[in-house]
């Protein structure tokens, strides 16, 4: 990639130095296989035509400030959005504050005021479901109207299918709280990581067990209770390289050791951890290995993670044997 994405974060701090730009619109969350294909065509239009490559998302969610008795779970935060758009070649993105003020606006106040005036959109690529304006008034049909008549192209991007299915940041969320990570994986075009802080379990692993690094994470999204083959990179100061281990990890509420309200993400690295322990990190799940399940005692329990880190041994050998690396595609 070259240099890092800017990030627009009002109106008036994108005025006057967003556009020309070929523009995308929506909420990207996950920036699976789907709208990949749109940054892509965002990309070739903007280089055909020397418009800058760009996207409009929203923060928080709009469903979040017209339906908030409706729970929505994010896969991804606005600013790692950007990050991963940026890997398709867009080169700014604006993230829109989504208030009342803004869902009251008509679609033809949407598109003059955001899309025209403060973007200078010259062509806008938005999906075949798109919708816009207040309650939603406005769709594809309505947006090619508007275009013609305030001066910019539309151009809709068909949906997609991965195998078969029809990919959507919802039916990846369905995926990752069902425990299937890989069929999500390859949605997403990439691992489904978490991040957090590196904390203090109750001690019963390093003394019953095996030792292992407890993850507090703010993510939305988990995995469904079970083990999982995982990939753990230490999150690093920029200037730092980060470390990077195979490893495997447990989501649950650990049944062996009592009952417990308090989820816990456990992760046990397959390497030796040499040197300080890291303060942060970031979790990729790769495959689910099995339920989690209540063992008759620890050392019940601590066998059969041997058995689950075998299974986890041979899992990366064989990557490594195919390709090096983790492959995945539709």
């Amino acid at each position: 990639m070259k240099g890092r994405v800017t990030i627009y974060r009002s109106v008036a701090e994108a005025a006057g130095a967003f556009g020309p730009s070929a523009l995308t619109i929506g909420n990207f969350d996950g920036v699976h296989f789907g709208h990949r294909q749109i940054l892509r065509r965002v990309r070739a239009l903007g280089a055909a035509h020397g418009w800058k490559p760009s996207a409009l998302t929203f923060n928080p969610h709009p469903t979040r400030v017209v339906a908030p008795h409706r729970p929505h779970r994010l896969l991804t935060s606005p600013v790692e959005r950007a990050g991963l758009m940026q890997e398709e070649g867009i080169e700014q993105v604006l993230i829109l504050p989504f208030t009342p003020e803004v869902a009251q606006l008509s679609p033809e106040d949407f598109a003059r005021t955001l899309l025209v005036d403060a973007l200078d959109a010259r062509v806008v690529l938005v999906g075949e479901n798109f919708h816009f304006g207040h309650r939603q008034a406005g769709d594809v049909r309505v947006l090619a109207e508007i275009g013609r008549r305030l001066g910019f192209e539309v151009d809709v991007v068909p949906a997609v299918s991965c195998r078969g299915r029809m990919v959507s940041s919802s039916r990846v969320r369905e995926l990752i709280e069902s425990g299937n990570v890989s069929l999500a994986a390859r949605f997403l075009m990439r691992p489904y990581a978490i991040e957090g802080g590196v904390v203090h379990g109750r001690g019963v692993g390093s003394k019953q067990t095996v030792p292992t690094l407890n993850l507090a994470t703010a993510a939305e999204v988990i995995p469904a209770r079970g083990v999982y083959i995982t990939r753990t990179q230490e999150v690093a100061h920029e200037a730092e390289a980060p470390r990077v281990w195979n490893s495997i990890t447990n989501v649950g509420y650990r049944p062996t050791f009592g009952a417990s309200d308090e989820l816990s993400i456990e992760t046990f690295l397959l390497a030796p951890l040499e040197g300080t322990a890291p303060e942060r990190i970031r979790l990729e799940f790769l495959r689910r290995v099995r339920d989690e399940r209540q063992f008759a005692s620890p050392e019940a329990l601590r066998t059969q993670i041997l058995k689950d880190v075998g299974v986890a041994q041979n899992y990366f050998r064989r990557v490594a044997a195919w390709t090096g690396r983790t492959c995945i595609s539709c």
